[in-house]
């Protein structure tokens, strides 16, 4: 089921309605219903996978909380380490074998190839299950947290199931924590019409950036990335930039939707993007970016792999493995791979030249705190970012330089005016839409760079220009939004993952 499609437009009011209507101690069990229920209208045999992960970290929990009662703290420590270690394993397992077992099978024949070695005859036919990596994730974000003491053993198996699968996160995010999510299952959610009028106005707005926004832009995209000998360097370049916007609306309107369904409910779920095209530096794109994945290897693999205690070296291996990591977590591809080592070798030669540039900005009397000196450092990250999604976007490594050299090497002007780009998908008066909406996005993001909350402020005005804006943004959907007959509802890009 999904948030742009008509079944989701009855599924929620009719959720939300029993929610607030049936007695609180029964909500959380009717969520878990109702969340089981979400998940399986995509494929009922694939709860077997949600239940086993969550039934490993659940009980999990529960002996690494009963060893507390053992007296001899090494044989207690040992127990606990084995019980983590063993549920790591098992939903690793289940992890790689849906997501990474053909990908190393076909990794493994190339490298036999190479050798001249008979291949390995061993790959299966299945299909990667939805949100697998997301509540993957989260489940184990619990069980370490229980192992470190950061968070209760929860007693109830439904209230711990409801956490791993709560439907308006679980399949792309944001990866909640335990110490945000479970504990509120326990608090008692009334019915508060402000709440309510904020999580619509962000469900709106993030069904606006995907149906209007991403959608109307995967059109280009698609043309020029799935004709690629049929274009050149500037069309290529065009189709690279408006993907930048297509999978950050995409990606990020799934997040607004889902964050405002959660507060509908009087749930709160952490923030998963902030204005990640505004950032000045990669390092700042991914303080931004996905922040949600981003904390969770930051405090699940790179402290644990020393963070920056250990040396300069050190600390920027442990940069890369996290990178490396990150890209192999978003596909079972060496491209995506690519992409994340990418992103890495970006963030330790910022850090490695940060010292040199402010020598060369003192010397020359630059002023860093400057509009201008900051604009070209937002240009130049997202141009840096946006080089880095060609390799996310391409269906391999070599198809990705391929474009990176037609970008360089087929320059034809003559596209500019010759009417080629508009003949990329979208119409006229479609491409003045398009443009408009992203003037819109720009607008938002910058308000919200200067930390003005704008739903708060929406909510403040006069009932006639709130009725108005909500009408707005509505027909905007209806109008321009990509949809209805010739069309299927389009599958949100972090599906996949």
């Amino acid at each position: 089921m999904l948030f742009n499609s008509f079944d989701f437009l009855v599924f929620f009011p009719v959720v939300c309605l029993g929610y607030y209507l049936i007695p609180y101690r029964f909500r959380y069990l009717f969520l878990l219903f109702a969340s089981y229920f979400f998940y399986m209208c995509w494929n009922p045999k694939y709860i077997l996978l949600l239940l086993t992960s969550t039934a490993a970290t659940f009980f999990g929990g529960l002996l690494i909380d009963r060893a507390k009662k053992m007296e001899d703290e090494k044989k207690r420590n040992q127990f606990k380490k084995r019980i983590l270690v063993g549920t790591l394993v098992l939903n690793f397992a289940i992890l790689f074998f849906f997501k990474y077992f053909n990908f190393a099978v076909d990794t493994i024949n190339h490298i036999l190839g190479i050798l001249h070695i008979q291949p390995v005859n061993a790959a299966f036919d299945v299909i990667l299950p939805v949100g697998i990596s997301f509540y993957t994730f989260q489940a184990l974000s619990y069980i370490i947290d229980v192992y470190r003491g950061d968070i209760y053993c929860e007693k109830n198996f439904f209230k711990y199931a409801l956490f791993v699968s709560f439907f308006p996160q679980l399949v792309a995010g944001p990866i909640e924590r335990s110490k945000n999510l479970l504990k509120q299952i326990n608090v008692k959610h009334d019915f508060d019409a402000k709440r309510v009028q904020s999580g619509l106005i962000l469900m709106l707005y993030g069904l606006f950036q995907k149906m209007v926004i991403s959608d109307n832009a995967a059109i280009v995209v698609d043309q020029v990335y799935n004709n690629l000998g049929e274009y050149g360097g500037i069309e290529l370049m065009l189709a690279t930039i408006l993907f930048a916007f297509q999978i950050y609306c995409d990606f990020g309107g799934y997040s607004n939707v889902a964050i405002g369904a959660a507060r509908v409910m009087g749930f709160d779920l952490m923030a998963n993007f902030d204005t990640p095209y505004l950032a000045n530096s990669v390092v700042d794109f991914w303080r931004r970016w996905h922040i949600s994945l981003t904390s969770w290897f930051r405090d699940y693999l790179y402290i644990p792999l020393g963070g920056n205690r250990k040396g300069k070296l050190r600390k920027y291996l442990n940069i890369l493995i996290v990178f490396l990591t990150s890209g192999l977590w978003h596909g079972a591809s060496w491209h995506f791979v690519a992409w994340g080592g990418l992103n890495g070798v970006y963030q330790i030669v910022g850090q490695w030249t940060m010292k040199a540039r402010e020598r060369f900005c003192k010397w020359f009397h630059i002023n860093v705190e400057s509009f201008s000196h900051q604009l070209i450092k937002v240009i130049t990250t997202f141009i840096f970012v946006d080089i880095s999604w060609i390799f996310f976007r391409a269906k391999s490594s070599r198809e990705a330089l391929s474009i990176m050299a037609k970008m360089v090497t087929q320059i034809h002007l003559q596209v500019l005016y010759d009417g080629t780009l508009q003949n990329l998908g979208l119409s006229g008066a479609m491409l003045k839409v398009f443009i408009l909406s992203l003037l819109v996005l720009l607008a938002v993001d910058l308000m919200k760079f200067k930390k003005l909350d704008l739903i708060e402020m929406l909510c403040r005005q006069g009932i006639w220009f709130r009725y108005l804006f909500y009408l707005a943004l509505i027909f905007s959907i209806l109008l321009f939004g990509v949809y209805g007959p010739g069309f299927d509802e389009s599958q949100f890009i972090y599906f996949q993952f």
